[in-house]
């Protein structure tokens, strides 16, 4: 059978720590493990990786999603993307290759190391991006977005995989979310950023929406750069932590789910996963919450711009509907950490993204169809790190983990093309079809975290009964996420 990485020629730190036998050249004994210091070495994991990790993502947003900001900015006239269907086909074909190398980036990212995976791809959208500003055809935007798709697709569910191996099942929560809630804010200033850019507009003869592509395409490869020096690597193979404190991580997940020690990732392995309909689900959920935001990254400034508001304005108002969104997930996220419980809480954020759509569809007034974009941002960007945490929670050994992140991250993928194409150019400025969709979704996916929770709760209830013919995931003791 073939396997896509390499055997793993590692010796479980557990195990060594368990029998008081020396850690590499060092002697770390049990005594030592049980000393580290709990709060000061998660905080310290934290730290080292969420700002690093969560600015990247930013960059890879503003990259993926700058499209909108560019064309208020002068390139649609200037490509004529008001022809027909341009402007959604140029978005929508991004997520072809985005959900297609999902799968197959994950497979590859022990194979070839974090650091040296994340470079190259980090690298590689970002010399795209920095392309886009010379396109002067429509059909070679649409080539370099479809590049950008390839690039791309492998850099989210290797951050949703790395975190999730760092921290117990009711920790991840948290971590997620201030991951994917720093990377939005940052992003949600893109049309600010779009706007200083688009100043430029003349200097050594490249237009505004040029020098927006140019130099945020430059610093996503300086990000490139610096990350091969800072990334960090999957908790066994780290180098910024003691042998002490590897131990201790690696310990704490071992007694969560007994998972710290990864398992190949073979052909076999991936198709035996699929077959699981639950990480399907995770997947359609996520597709649910990544089509709000999709649809507001896409096409915020062209609505505000059909509220009549200035080229300007639309830039500027773009930005603050990101804000508020932060505070509202953090503390969704906290309480669904605490309360071990997480399909509750995507219910309810997903009915305040709900309300915020029917206000941005329905209401007459322009400040309160603008207020709709606050409580749409609020509940998606809730929902997103809360599917992820659910996906994560439910499932054991690294190779079911990389092939549930990967499903997951690609349907959000289709949650992008579904934005980009019932978000339609006759149905500008207000685009209610599309704003229809986005609601009908919200109620699919509280329809499929109340089965998941119902399907989960009955799984658990036969487990502890005794009823199951083997242990939940293969592993005794182990009971699912709700």
């Amino acid at each position: 059978m073939m396997k896509f990485s390499k055997s793993n020629s590692w010796t479980s730190e557990i195990e060594k720590v368990e029998t008081g036998a020396e850690v590499e050249s060092e002697n770390t004994s049990l005594q030592e493990v049980e000393a580290v210091n709990e709060q000061k070495t998660l905080l310290y994991i934290d730290f080292r990786m969420l700002p690093l990790l969560a600015l990247i993502y930013a960059f890879s947003l503003i990259d993926r999603i700058n499209l909108g900001s560019a064309r208020v900015a002068g390139m649609g006239p200037a490509l004529q993307l008001q022809i027909g269907e341009r402007y959604s086909i140029a978005t929508c074909l991004y997520f072809i290759p985005y959900i297609l190398l999902q799968i197959p980036g994950n497979a590859l990212l022990r194979m070839t190391g974090v650091r040296n995976w994340i470079t190259f791809i980090v690298i590689g959208w970002g010399a795209v991006q920095l392309g886009m500003g010379f396109v002067k055809h429509w059909g070679l935007l649409t080539l370099c977005r479809v590049l950008l798709g390839v690039f791309e697709a492998g850099f989210f569910p290797a951050m949703v995989f790395i975190i999730s191996t760092w921290y117990k099942r009711h920790e991840v929560q948290k971590r997620l979310a201030a991951f994917y809630l720093m990377s939005i804010t940052i992003s949600g200033f893109s049309p600010i950023l779009a706007y200083a850019l688009s100043l430029l507009n003349g200097r050594r003869n490249i237009a505004g929406w040029s020098w927006i592509f140019i130099i945020e395409g430059a610093f996503t490869m300086f990000l490139g750069v610096l990350g091969f020096f800072l990334i960090p690597d999957f908790p066994d193979r780290n180098t910024f932590l003691s042998k002490a404190q590897t131990a201790f991580v690696l310990k704490r997940v071992e007694e969560d789910r007994g998972d710290s020690r990864p398992d190949d990732i073979t052909v076999r392995k991936i198709f035996h996963h699929l077959g699981d309909w639950t990480l399907w689900v995770y997947g359609v959920m996520f597709a649910c919450s990544t089509l709000p935001a999709y649809m507001l990254a896409f096409f915020i400034p062209i609505i505000l711009k059909g509220m009549n508001y200035s080229t300007t304005a639309s830039l500027l108002l773009s930005a603050p509907p990101y804000g508020p969104a932060f505070l509202s997930a953090m503390i969704f996220a906290w309480l669904s950490d605490k309360t071990k419980h997480r399909s509750g809480f995507i219910a309810i954020q997903a009915c305040i993204t709900l309300v915020g759509c029917c206000m941005t569809a329905f209401a007459k007034a322009g400040p309160t169809r603008y207020a709709g974009t606050f409580l749409i941002n609020a509940g998606s960007a809730g929902c997103i790190p809360g599917v992820l945490a659910l996906g994560a929670n439910n499932v054991v050994s690294h190779s079911k983990r990389s092939v549930q992140t990967a499903i997951t991250i690609a349907w959000g993928g289709i949650g992008g093309i579904l934005a980009s194409t019932v978000f339609r150019e006759k149905d500008s400025p207000n685009y209610v079809p599309g704003l229809w969709v986005t609601i009908g979704a919200q109620i699919l996916m509280i329809c499929l975290a109340g089965i998941t929770c119902l399907h989960f709760r009955r799984m658990n209830r036969l487990s502890r009964e005794g009823r199951l013919s083997a242990p939940l995931e293969g592993k005794d003791g182990f009971f699912y996420t709700t």
